[in-house]
């Protein structure tokens, strides 16, 4: 098949969107001939990579807006210039449609649901995503979070609204003839949006020599139960809520620690906390270290805290998993269809006190049952083998390219066919 790709954010060897994209493109290149439109930025990263990397079958067109408009790239005109990169790009596919009889469009990144591709109004069956960021932070717990993180919650929810009624949004979303979603929370925004078919795919993956080396990582010896925790100190990530699970945890299991790996705003608010709580001495603020150093700390701590209440994503979640840790967090967002009963605990997010005390159950079980931690860790492992590698992402993005293909097909034209 011939496929054009949107991939505004698109690099080698990095996490997040450019991962992502970077990924996406990898795998489909395995099955079929892509024409990535991306931005002109990620050209000497991507060039640097070829070689290694071996894409063939992909021919890379990168763009990008007039220099008087690159002052808008930072927020807050950051979408004023998505927009206009996006305008372009369908004035470049346009040019190509006259060269090139594509079979498929898909829009990888941004993986934003509510910023509109204006590749779907191409006469080419367009595959939107997966897409997310339909996930909120349940309102139960907003007077927790500090003003910093109610400000952040507000403005977030009136750009979504504000995304979600500007009519190329909603365009995108019927001209779909497949919505992917990285949650349920974001397939029930397609749905509301008028996407006709949906369906949940996480956008996050980890390569097999990932796998492989997380999978060396063993239990270090020691009579410390140590929980861990990684990400940027945000108040989205619910570390306030773990501190507090933690500290209802020490006081039953003094033989214990937990280990926060990450940096942010956040940091002073839960080290006064933590002080506040009386856990200082047993909680250990990392800060941002480098990647060999949070191995060799995720090798000597036992199950991952990953308190979460919004987020489409969640590597750490597979990573852990991978090194056969288990995972403790809420049933909400990415980690919802990451986290099964086998390899974690998923707790209800219904309310603060709640979910603190259900943590911290969840955290005394596992600390009292090393047997739990290790079925718990090998199903999760297994779970990363069979769902989450790219290579698996690939062959499922395959079969979903083929069916709609087919569907496309069946549905034309007998004059268009022929």
């Amino acid at each position: 098949m011939k496929v054009l790709v949107s991939a505004y954010a698109c690099e080698p060897g990095q996490g997040s969107e450019a991962g992502v994209g970077w990924n996406w493109v990898r795998q489909m290149s395995r099955f079929h001939e892509l024409w990535v439109v991306t931005r002109a930025k990620n050209r000497a990263s991507i060039e640097q990579q070829l070689p290694k990397a071996h894409l063939l079958n992909v021919h890379w067109c990168y763009l990008d807006v007039p220099s008087w408009l690159r002052l808008w790239r930072k927020q807050p005109h950051g979408y004023l210039y998505y927009y206009m990169w996006q305008l372009r790009a369908y004035g470049l596919a346009r040019r190509l449609l006259r060269q090139v009889s594509f079979d498929l469009v898909h829009h990888v990144t941004l993986v934003n649901y509510w910023t509109p591709s204006f590749l779907s109004l191409l006469p080419v069956p367009f595959l939107w995503g997966p897409v997310g960021g339909g996930e909120s932070g349940p309102l139960a717990f907003w007077w927790s979070f500090s003003l910093r993180g109610k400000c952040y919650e507000v403005f977030r929810h009136l750009a979504r609204r504000l995304g979600e009624s500007n009519p190329f949004v909603r365009l995108t979303a019927r001209r779909a003839a497949l919505g992917l979603a990285t949650t349920r929370e974001t397939e029930t925004r397609l749905r509301r949006l008028g996407c006709r078919t949906t369906s949940v795919i996480s956008q996050v993956a980890l390569d097999a020599e990932e796998i492989a080396r997380l999978g060396t990582l063993r239990d270090g010896a020691s009579d410390v139960f140590r929980v861990f925790s990684i990400g940027d100190l945000l108040h989205l990530k619910g570390f306030h809520l773990g501190l507090r699970a933690f500290s209802r945890l020490h006081s039953r299991a003094p033989q214990s620690e937990y280990w926060i790996i990450g940096d942010g705003p956040e940091r002073a608010r839960l080290e006064r906390l933590a002080g506040q709580l009386g856990i200082s001495r047993s909680v250990r603020f990392l800060g941002a270290i480098p990647r060999t150093r949070v191995l060799d700390n995720l090798a000597r701590c036992d199950v991952l805290l990953h308190p979460a209440l919004h987020e489409s994503g969640g590597w750490v979640t597979l990573e852990a998993m991978a090194a056969g840790r288990p995972v403790i967090c809420f049933d909400v967002g990415g980690p919802a269809t990451q986290i099964t009963h086998e390899s974690g605990v998923k707790i209800h997010a219904v309310s603060p006190r709640q979910g603190v005390a259900q943590l911290a159950e969840a955290l005394e079980r596992l600390a009292m049952d090393p047997d739990k931690r290790f079925q718990m860790g090998e199903a999760g492992r297994r779970r990363i083998g069979e769902h989450f590698s790219w290579d698996k992402k690939g062959s499922l993005m395959a079969g979903i390219y083929s069916g709609l293909a087919e569907s496309h097909f069946q549905r034309a034209p007998q004059a268009v066919v022929a």
